[in-house]
């Protein structure tokens, strides 16, 4: 049914694959967003929408009293190539962070925005706490 004449390279390859993950497992390398240093940046900002892309990573979205943006990100990793963006371009809060290749990262955001700011995150409208229902 089956020859003895196959190619057995796919095999080794996944066999050397598992074994490098399960390495790095077994000497720790692990990442926690929790325990690392928060970095923050402020944007001016002026309008009266925002859209806020996060690539699905953690954001918590705050209304507060300011009349900036301001992000606040925690990064951790332990392995891979990192991949972080925050970025404000026109009416579009654009946030990311995470890692490529054999990696271990963790990675959480805040975002305060001004109260009464209408924000859709990934596509949806935001429920904001904090923030004043609809004007009449």
């Amino acid at each position: 049914m089956f020859s003895g004449t196959g190619s057995k390279r796919p095999l080794t390859l996944v066999g050397t694959a598992a074994a490098v993950v399960a390495a790095l497992g077994l000497t720790g390398c692990s990442a926690d967003a929790s325990t690392a240093e928060p970095e923050s940046k402020r944007f001016a900002y002026g309008g009266s929408s925002l859209k806020l892309t996060t690539h699905e990573v953690a954001t918590e979205l705050v209304a507060a009293d300011r009349k900036d943006i301001k992000v606040t990100r925690w990064f951790d990793h332990a392995a891979g190539n990192e991949r972080l963006i925050w970025s404000l371009k026109g009416d579009t809060l654009d946030i990311d962070a995470g890692c490529s290749g054999i990696a271990f990262c963790d990675a959480k955001f805040k975002v305060e925005v001004p109260r009464g700011l209408a924000v859709v995150r990934d596509g949806e409208a935001a429920d904001l706490p904090g923030t004043p229902g609809p004007r009449h």
